[in-house]
């Protein structure tokens, strides 16, 4: 700006004294007035006619205002303006102008990618907190598991049941859930190892299991039920109800087969398929006083499998009533 200005103001006298304050000022004021009257110079300066006219005009603006300008400076200000001393000319399109245009206008684009920025961040450490690092995490358990876990459980399983088992019938039994599931750990089959697992537990926890089965005499239990099969609707399958019972006195579930539909389950009670007359001992003995006097009917021993009978029994049993 202060060259441009510069570039208009009066020249020095001949003498090569200073122009005068006043004529500064004006001169000043005159490419001001040329650079802001866009109309005028638009019509007056594109258009061809005479420098002389524009000068008329530009006297009588400020003639207007009560200001005497001399044409030395009015000279100045359109030979200014016809050179084009105050022009805009951008710059020639290129790397430095992009670069300089991206950083004038920086507010515009650095908020909503910063924005956009910020948004790739959480969603990135959302998916590595919630799902990646979760992820990660099981594998390494489930290596893990498969590799050491597993393997000792099995064997420690298959220990304990050859130590408490009496009934060495049990171990062939032992003896293949043992192979299976360390072939299984091996293969990388989790879920195929951890059944064979589970089961090798089951039995080791069935073999430690002790408890008397006695008939339920409790009052307003029922002690006995019998059965219409379908296939012979001119039978009758007669069952007593009974418990396992701890050396404690308290009810231990048992794992139980129905006979009926198939079903396994963990119960206290369940009934079991006994002849004709054993059914009418039972029942004539809670009739007499509501006691049963003879109320056990078998027993589980530690390290069997089975609980022997102390009558005869088919093996059939039932768990609804």
């Amino acid at each position: 700006m202060a060259d441009s200005l510069s570039a208009a103001l009066p020249a020095a006298t001949a003498g090569g004294a200073a122009a005068p304050l006043d004529d500064v000022m004006l001169a000043m004021d005159v490419v001001d007035t040329l650079r802001h009257a866009d109309r005028l110079v638009e019509r007056e300066l594109s258009a061809d006619q005479r420098e002389a006219e524009l000068k008329d005009r530009l006297r009588e603006i400020y003639r207007s205002q009560g200001i005497e300008v001399s044409d030395q400076v009015l000279e100045e200000g359109v030979a200014a303006l016809r050179e084009e001393r105050f022009a805009y000319r951008p710059s020639e399109p290129g790397l430095a102008r992009s670069l300089a245009m991206l950083w004038v206008n920086r507010g515009e684009w650095t908020r909503p990618l910063g924005a956009a920025a910020m948004a790739l961040m959480l969603g990135l450490g959302g998916y590595w907190a919630l799902w990646k690092l979760p992820e990660e995490h099981r594998l390494t358990q489930e290596r893990t598991e498969l590799a050491e876990t597993l393997p000792k459980r099995i064997d420690a399983e298959f220990k304990r049941v050859a130590s408490i088992a009496v009934d060495r019938s049990v171990l062939p039994e032992a003896e293949r859930l043992q192979t299976e599931g360390a072939a299984a750990a091996r293969s990388g089959d989790l879920k195929g190892a951890r059944a064979k697992a589970d089961e090798l537990t089951r039995l080791r926890e069935a073999l430690e299991q002790s408890y008397a089965i006695r008939v339920v005499s409790a009052p307003r239990q029922q002690s006995g039920v019998f059965r219409i099969p379908k296939a012979n609707p001119n039978a009758r399958n007669y069952y007593l109800i009974v418990e396992a019972i701890g050396a404690d006195g308290k009810a231990i579930p048992v794992l139980v087969n129905s006979e009926e539909d198939g079903r396994a389950e963990r119960v206290t009670q369940w009934g079991i398929r006994v002849g004709q007359d054993q059914y009418d001992r039972i029942r004539l003995d809670k009739q007499d006083d509501g006691i049963i006097q003879g109320n056990k009917v078998g027993e589980k021993r530690k390290g069997f499998l089975k609980p022997e009978y102390a009558l005869p029994a088919t093996g059939g049993f039932i768990l609804d009533w």
